[in-house]
């Protein structure tokens, strides 16, 4: 059984910045007593310490596994007709995350980096799917089994960042952290032909902890 990872403050690093101006001031707030200051500040240390938040997941150990690349709603599955994203007929699974969920994102499989792509773009609401034609993006795609397996992580409104800490060459495990997208934000996973996709729109996922589908030869 995979076993939950422990020994790490549960906050990504991309929240620090955000966290400790509003800790300094909620900490010089209540010394001076003003709480005109160290009420906001705590309202806003709150809101940057649940968005940035970053719990242990249980990651499956089965094999073939696939697991969400992000916490969310899927709201789409569809069919690749993209050759360059991946194996053209292969499923697309599309994750909307809101400000309210985790927005760490994990290694669907485990594999090794081939390359990365930034696409600038705009900022349309991650909530519409047509979003992922227009907006700024960043393509991982990696390479599992012998198979393409492709994560693109996809701004929205708010989020103005995607942050990406994988490089080509590096192998990945299943369920490593590979990034994060700021504030509201969209994940897509794009897997080869005869894989077999175990989630339905409408269904939430976690990041690491959810099988979203098997690889092709373990789709039986």
């Amino acid at each position: 059984m995979a076993q939950p990872r422990f020994g790490r403050f549960p906050i990504d690093p991309a929240g620090i910045p955000f966290a400790l101006p509003a800790a300094g001031l909620l900490i010089l707030g209540v010394a001076m007593a003003w709480p005109v200051l160290w009420v906001p500040a705590l309202l806003l240390l709150v809101i940057f310490l649940g968005f940035f938040r970053d719990p242990p997941r249980r990651i499956p150990s089965e094999p073939g596994a696939v697991v969400a690349p992000a916490d969310g709603l899927v709201d789409s599955v569809r069919t690749n007709e993209n050759p360059e994203a991946g194996e053209v007929g292969g499923p697309v699974i599309s994750i909307f995350l809101s400000v309210f969920d985790v927005h760490v994102n994990r290694a669907p499989v485990a594999g090794t980096v081939e390359s990365l792509s930034y696409r600038p773009g705009a900022f349309v609401n991650a909530m519409k799917t047509e979003c992922a034609d227009c907006n700024e993006s960043n393509w991982i795609f990696m390479r599992a089994d012998g198979h393409r397996v492709t994560v693109r992580q996809i701004a929205g409104l708010i989020a103005r960042r995607i942050v990406c800490r994988v490089a080509p060459g590096e192998t990945v495990r299943r369920g490593q952290r590979i990034g994060i997208i700021r504030f509201g934000s969209r994940t897509e996973l794009y897997l080869p032909v005869g894989a077999q996709v175990k989630v339905s729109v409408g269904q939430r996922v976690k990041g690491a902890a959810t099988i979203v589908a098997r690889m092709p030869e373990q789709a039986r």
